[in-house]
């Protein structure tokens, strides 16, 4: 089997958590709408992405819509079925129905706090490319320590997903080291460079036929892209992201760097 032929767009995108009111929600698209305004050609160089909390989500699906802003919107989570007695949970084919383009899956705090597995990101991920939607797989190992010993415990994480998805689905990796996230620095460039580069090279990644990005998040900001542009295809930004310049500034460096 040989690897995709499709080119690999940079990419940056943010998620809200649970930190925004509704009002700070509507108010930070607005701005961070108005701040692409400004630079135009800015969406013609790097895919850019916004994963508002599950009550926004459709109303900021029609606020970007209605500026014709190329923002892809995504889900914090979505179920692994699309229908049925599931209580609470999100359909991932009502967010295909709605307009959501991607859907976020194991981040290291759903896997913490309740209890996710790689077994169940797979399920998602799955539902996810089922309804024509990008899953975005956050990765990342608990603790700190040699790179072949990251690598290994995102390799599990990986292929539980690659498994589970059609072979020319796109997928979105963000490596996020979970003792990173929230950390006063990012991991060092050449530890994210190591494990990213090592992610890249395992077979079931390197082979498929479908296109598969890899981010970088955990305590990802200003100046970051620069020293890792060489193995990353973007950033995935948390709380530093929540300020809408931040937020394009980080943009405008993955798209010059």
């Amino acid at each position: 089997m040989t690897p995709s032929p499709h080119p690999r767009r940079r990419l940056v995108g943010v998620s809200t958590k649970m930190y925004f009111s509704a009002q700070r929600t509507k108010q930070y698209i607005s701005d961070v709408m108005a701040q692409l305004s400004a630079s135009p050609d800015l969406a013609l160089k790097v895919d850019i992405f916004i994963i508002p909390d599950a009550i926004t989500l459709t109303s900021v699906i029609t606020q970007v819509k209605s500026s014709n802003m190329p923002i892809l919107i995504g889900a914090q989570d979505a179920f692994w079925e699309d229908a049925g007695s599931f209580t609470g949970e999100i359909s991932p084919s009502v967010l295909s129905e709605v307009g959501c383009r991607i859907v976020e899956v194991g981040h290291a705090e759903r896997r913490r706090i309740f209890g996710e597995s790689d077994t169940e990101t797979a399920k998602k991920a799955a539902a996810a490319t089922r309804n024509g939607l990008i899953p975005l797989v956050c990765i990342g190992e608990r603790t700190k320590g040699m790179v072949s010993i990251a690598v290994g415990e995102c390799a599990t994480q990986v292929q539980a997903v690659i498994a589970a998805v059609p072979d020319d689905a796109e997928v979105i990796l963000a490596y996020e080291p979970v003792w990173a996230i929230g950390a006063a620095e990012p991991a060092a460039a050449e530890y994210v460079v190591g494990v990213v580069d090592a992610i890249r090279e395992l077979p079931f990644v390197k082979d498929r036929q479908g296109v598969t990005r890899i981010l970088y998040g955990g305590s990802a900001g200003p100046g970051l892209f620069a020293t890792l542009k060489g193995s990353v295809d973007g950033l995935f930004l948390g709380r530093f992201g929540h300020d809408p310049e931040a937020f394009i500034k980080t943009v405008h460096e993955v798209s010059s760097a």
